[in-house]
């Protein structure tokens, strides 16, 4: 990892360990998203490479908003994270582990969060020299008892939990001490964001740092 990213990321997520994330083919309004979630206290955003207008957002983000560590998901390839490296990205998550964008990012010193589901990949990510890695999707893979069990194994391994982790189940996550943050969707909801009802964004942020809180 960056040494200045980490230190930062573990700053923020001390006080708030979630990671929400960015779905956006407008910049102003993954802008207002980015403002929304801030508002409610949570200044780690995740703009995912889901849309043809991803990396116009994020470069947004980075330009338009202070005090936000923003990374990029969904990253693929190589060349994805050769992208979003050039336009800012402070860290980099994929849903999978590749070889060759684990091995870019740690050239680079860019903060990366490579996807594990089996402890196959959570022991390929350990001997790549990762230490922490995302667990993706956490639910269908077999969510706390999963974690549980890898938490056993690769003692030194940390994980963000992402994909059908909700405001129900944050606490059960977060309690886990391997468990270094949470990514989710949960917290910007297409509808909220649609009609334009961003106090309902910063709503959600509270509440999930909330939660933190009961547990940490």
């Amino acid at each position: 990892m960056s040494q200045q990213v980490e230190t930062a990321l573990n700053e923020k997520f001390r006080s708030a360990p979630i990671v929400p994330l960015i779905e956006a083919s407008d910049p102003n309004v993954a802008v207002k998203t980015v403002n929304a979630l801030q508002e409610g206290g949570l200044e780690v955003v995740e703009v995912v490479l889901r849309t043809d207008a991803a990396l116009e957002c994020m470069s947004a983000i980075i330009k338009e908003t202070s005090g936000v560590i923003v990374g990029a998901g969904t990253v693929l390839n190589l060349d994805h994270a050769k992208s979003v490296t050039d336009r800012g990205a402070q860290f980099i998550v994929s849903p999978g582990l590749v070889d060759e964008v684990a091995q870019y990012c740690m050239q680079n010193d860019m903060t990366f969060f490579g996807g594990t589901m089996t402890a196959g990949e959570v022991q390929r990510a350990y001997a790549l020299g990762l230490r922490s890695v995302k667990f993706f999707p956490a639910k269908l893979a077999g969510g706390v008892p999963m974690l549980k069990a890898f938490s056993s194994v690769f003692r030194d391994m940390r994980f963000m939990p992402t994909g059908g982790v909700s405001a129900e189940n944050l606490s059960e996550f977060l309690a886990l001490p391997s468990v270094i943050a949470c990514g989710g969707s949960w917290l910007t909801p297409p509808s909220a964001i649609e009609a334009g009802n961003y106090a309902e964004i910063t709503k959600l942020a509270r509440e999930a740092i909330d939660i933190a809180r009961t547990v940490r």
